[in-house]
């Protein structure tokens, strides 16, 4: 029975109703199929992939159109015959901190007008090597190669007054820690003209790494990926390694810093053991500033290097399996197999520079700046190279920064603050989606690709875009520079020499004829 006052519509306007309430609907459907869309492509449009591909990996990542390129691309004169005298410096630290120092030191010659002298290689308490710069790089190669840049002698020569000989005693100063220019064209420029000669020591971190000049920090990539080369036994022993572990396919390069001085230094002490916590509590009360850490806070915030086992997880996340070949650069691992023995059951095939290539040479030098520079090379030459700490880690840095430049070789930079909630809950028994979790944190990574250098990433970890530059580009900054940028600079060198030869003639046949 009807309910009064109502009645059926009438035939067709009942037709019309359901037409528009099923329009309605159609539209609905298809905004909603729309967002969903829109929503998917712009998640795979953000920079970011989509998913990640094991097998794209182990190709380079994509450039984008860009080649790294650090030659000149304005006007570079080449440095003039008369300098304002000799530049001495200390490079204090390990290897790849005594790296950036170099080329700081050289772009400090060039800002003074100074002849570099070449720098020394402080050989410290921990490397125990006094190998210096002649025993790890190729020294004619270095000078050779910046002969357009600055001029480099290998020790301050003597020189003749009065009929005498004497040397220039460089006064010493110490340089404020990352000193801008303008302490080197007033502080340190005016001590060199009084004194001839001056010896900067420390010099670690003791030039601004951000500076407004591309052409200064062009310098300092022409140093680091041109000019410092390895000498030659050390590249052949670097490469064998390579050809041996790349004879059956792919392989990647781990930086595993889960030694000592690192866990000391980021204050992570509660995985150890009482004895081993006493080791690592007095080497950080010797080396380093006293602070109240909290291990808690510390590895809720992703300041603990990853443990091994947490570095074999998040490559299982990502799919890799147990048949990849991973070359390990390390120390000593502390706290020894005990830590090694999850990442090894996850991946079987391990290697080192002592396990592929057990030479006499490398070792009594695994320690040593030797056995780090076949590290670096083995790394920087790695089908995929993963850093587990790269915050203070000078060796991951430069290397990131090496890799970009050598043609955006694949990297994988685990986010350790992202990661650290997805850790902690399944260390409290929460593992559902815990490979999910992990794998949407990775796909975050830029995995080698060019992109925007944001403090506190380092100049020498991410040179983009000064040391690299665009065929086709609508921007000036970015184009490459002409084809024959060499024989211009030659030209300019060959000119300006000739010019000095001509200027002393004339000089010696006024001398000569005034007598």
């Amino acid at each position: 029975m009807r309910r009064p006052g109502h009645h059926r519509p009438h035939g067709k306007q009942g037709m019309k109703g359901m037409l528009v309430k099923l329009s309605i609907a159609v539209v609905v459907l298809l905004i909603c199929t729309f967002s969903l869309l829109f929503s998917a492509t712009t998640s795979g449009s953000n920079g970011y992939p989509s998913e990640i591909k094991v097998e794209e990996l182990w190709a380079n990542a994509n450039s984008d159109g860009w080649r790294p390129l650090s030659a000149p691309r304005s006007d570079w004169p080449p440095p003039p015959r008369e300098s304002n005298g000799y530049l001495r410096v200390r490079c204090n630290g390990g290897l790849n901190q005594q790296r950036s120092a170099i080329c700081n030191a050289v772009l400090a010659a060039r800002i003074m007008n100074a002849t570099l002298v070449l720098p020394e290689l402080d050989a410290n308490s921990f490397w125990h090597d006094t190998s210096g710069f002649h025993g790890v790089y190729d020294v004619e190669h270095f000078i050779h190669s910046l002969r357009y840049d600055v001029r480099i002698v290998e020790s301050i020569p003597e020189i003749r007054k009065n009929g005498k000989t004497k040397k220039i005693k460089a006064h010493q100063l110490r340089p404020p820690r990352d000193a801008p220019i303008s302490w080197y064209t007033t502080v340190a420029l005016q001590k060199m003209k009084e004194h001839g000669a001056i010896y900067l020591t420390p010099f670690s971190h003791r030039l601004a790494e951000e500076i407004d000049n591309p052409e200064y920090q062009r310098l300092r990539c022409r140093v680091n990926y041109h000019a410092l080369t390895f000498k030659p036994h050390i590249m052949k022993l670097s490469e064998s390694i390579v050809d041996k572990l790349r004879s059956q396919g792919h392989f990647m390069a781990i930086h595993l810093r889960f030694e000592m001085d690192m866990l000391a230094f980021a204050g992570c002490l509660d995985i150890f053991t009482p004895e081993e916590q006493k080791i690592l509590s007095k080497y950080r009360k010797e080396n380093f500033a006293d602070k109240d850490l909290v291990y808690s806070e510390r590895r809720a915030i992703g300041k603990c290097p990853l443990t091994p086992e947490e570095v074999g997880l998040i490559l299982r996340a990502m799919g890799f399996d147990n048949s990849t070949r991973i070359y390990i650069a390390a120390g000593d691992l502390f706290g020894g197999e005990r830590f090694m023995k999850p990442f090894r059951a996850l991946f079987p095939r391990l290697d080192n520079h002592s396990s592929v290539d057990p030479t006499e040479e490398l070792a009594t030098n695994t320690r040593g700046l030797l056995g780090s520079a076949v590290d670096y090379m083995v790394c920087l030459l790695a089908d995929v190279f993963m850093p587990t700490y790269d915050g203070p880690s000078n060796f991951a840095n430069n290397l990131l920064g090496h890799r970009l430049y050598y043609g955006f070789r694949t990297t994988i930079r685990p986010d350790r603050k992202a990661l650290a909630p997805i850790f902690i809950d399944r260390e409290n028994g929460h593992v559902a989606g815990f490979e999910e979790a992990v794998r949407r944190v990775m796909l975050k990574t830029d995995f080698g690709s060019p992109h925007k250098r944001v403090s506190p990433e380092s100049f020498y970890t991410n040179s983009w875009p000064e040391c690299f530059c665009q065929m086709e580009t609508n921007n000036p900054a970015h184009r490459c520079p002409p084809q024959n940028v060499l024989e211009l600079l030659n030209s300019k060198l060959e000119s300006k020499v000739n010019s000095d030869l001509e200027s002393l003639n004339q000089t010696h046949s006024t001398s000569v004829a005034g007598r």
